[in-house]
């Protein structure tokens, strides 16, 4: 599983988000969208402005709901393996 977030270092849902993988044991990458390059990136890639944070993909596909999202995902991940 593949999982990218994209957040700021302020953000506490962008820092539950990355805890949540680490006490899962899922190996993530992390972009802080406070760099402006970095935020103009993930606007291409989603096709609108970016509103919230943090935006999540999994295995390349954009999970809706920021921290609540990636908890459902790996919620139900966990349940079929």
């Amino acid at each position: 599983m593949q999982v990218e977030i994209y957040g700021t270092s302020w953000c506490v849902s962008c820092q539950q988000s990355k805890k949540l993988c680490d006490v899962k044991g899922i190996v993530y990458t992390y972009t802080d969208v406070d760099d402006t390059a970095s935020l103009r990136q993930l606007e291409e890639r989603l096709g609108c402005k970016v509103k919230a944070v943090p935006q999540i993909f999994v295995d390349g596909e954009h999970i809706p709901g920021g921290f609540t999202g990636l908890q459902q995902v790996l919620n139900s991940s966990i349940r079929t393996i």
